[in-house]
């Protein structure tokens, strides 16, 4: 069986589908992964690890061109022309790389077609329906409120209210966005895969501190994930100053970066608060194995965060770190089942601090709540779920070899 996945990405640095595709890999299926291409980064044809296949589709047709690039095409009679060339181009690129998208999913011979969150979902629709195929789509998140698209939170909702009753299957990342979903669109429950990793076994090392040198012996405060609006890294960085025996420590990227750069300068921070890019997914956990605390402050400023228990604070579990997070359902249903570390007010800049100073003054604390991350470590990881992910798919498999039987049969 084959099944196309789709994503709206360079498929670089997306844990879950590359999990997922891994998943369906070691239970027979073939899966190829078609995303966006970015001349001098990623290959148009790429075979990774597993014999996932990949096949990466240019965002526009003149690729290898910047957008500024051919805006002189337009008159230039000041910024508003400019403004609107650029945006006329980039829905004209746009079209043209879902249109791409569509034709080579159609003609990909895959039994299922995959489509992983809604700036997909209609691509790969259209392609299931042009291929005759069942459609599954995992919603990674709640776009209809979620930071950044309020402008087309009733796009989403149209287009996710018409397909998602029509999809052989749906997957989400937590039971509250399940509940959400089917409570939305009057659909089945979707199949919650929560973002875990990979049980993975790395040591206790010096990696971050090595890194950037850091010469005091004090604890590591770390945030690893998207340096975006509403996950509360202002109010980070403003902890920092109130928590001296500390080093605060980001790994990743994001729009918010340069404002935390200013904040750290402003603060007089640039010896205890450390930026370090994005890192390969594979090396990722070494990182985060070399941090004492890990810090979740994500805000409640949508449905979608309300909603989230998140990539990071799974890997900080992973890790055996203790952790401090806001406290909202999915998020404290974890920390306090497990017993991970402390809940705060999301949106506090003091509580926040203090639950990082608390941590900080109190070694034994740390060690009791790593000592239980590690023990939670062997539930919540993404080995003792996936067996949902591969239940789902054998029922679709059973569904269309019924078909084909019936069909056969008149």
């Amino acid at each position: 069986m084959r099944v196309s996945m789709i994503v709206w990405n360079e498929f670089l640095n997306d844990a879950r589908v590359f999990k997922e595709a891994q998943t369906l890999r070691m239970n027979g299926v073939e899966v190829s992964v078609y995303a966006l291409h970015k001349e001098g980064v990623t290959k148009k044809k790429q075979i990774l690890e597993f014999d996932v296949y990949v096949f990466r589709v240019s965002r526009h047709p003149l690729d290898g061109f910047s957008f500024k690039n051919y805006i002189p095409f337009f008159k230039k009679r000041g910024e508003v022309k400019r403004d609107l060339g650029g945006s006329l181009l980039k829905i004209i690129s746009r079209m043209w790389a879902h249109s791409i998208l569509v034709s080579k999913l159609a003609r990909s011979g895959a039994d299922v077609i995959h489509a992983h969150d809604v700036n997909v979902l209609p691509t790969a629709w259209l392609a299931a329906t042009l291929a005759r195929v069942p459609l599954v789509y995992d919603a990674h998140e709640i776009s209809t409120d979620r930071e950044g698209y309020a402008s087309f939170k009733g796009l989403v909702a149209w287009f996710e209210r018409r397909i998602m009753p029509r999809a052989a299957g749906t997957i989400t990342t937590t039971d509250a966005r399940a509940k959400f979903f089917a409570r939305a669109y009057g659909i089945e429950r979707p199949v919650v895969l929560q973002n875990r990793p990979r049980l993975t076994a790395v040591t206790r090392n010096d990696r971050i501190r090595q890194e950037l040198g850091l010469t005091q012996p004090w604890p590591i405060v770390l945030y690893q994930g998207g340096i975006q609006q509403g996950r509360g890294l202002p109010r980070l960085v403003e902890a920092a100053a109130s928590v001296p025996d500390a080093y605060f420590v980001f790994i990743g990227g994001g729009r918010q970066e340069r404002e935390l750069y200013e904040l750290r300068e402003k603060l007089g921070l640039e010896d205890r608060v450390h930026f370090i890019p994005t890192v390969a997914l594979s090396e990722l956990p070494h990182y985060t194995a070399s941090a004492d605390i890990g810090v979740q402050p994500i805000e409640n400023t949508c449905l979608n965060h309300f909603t989230t228990d998140s990539n990071k604070l799974f890997e900080y579990v992973i890790a055996g770190l203790p952790v401090v997070a806001s406290d909202m359902p999915e998020i404290r249903k974890v920390v306090r089942q497990h017993e991970l570390g402390l809940l705060i007010e999301p949106g506090n800049t003091k509580a926040l601090a203090e639950a990082i100073q608390s941590l900080v003054n109190d070694p034994a604390k740390r060690a009791t709540y790593a000592e239980n991350a590690r023990e939670a470590a062997q539930t919540l990881n993404w080995e003792d779920q996936e067996h949902l992910l591969v239940s789902l798919y054998r029922k679709i498999f059973d569904q269309q070899g019924n078909k084909s039987a019936k069909k056969d049969t008149a």
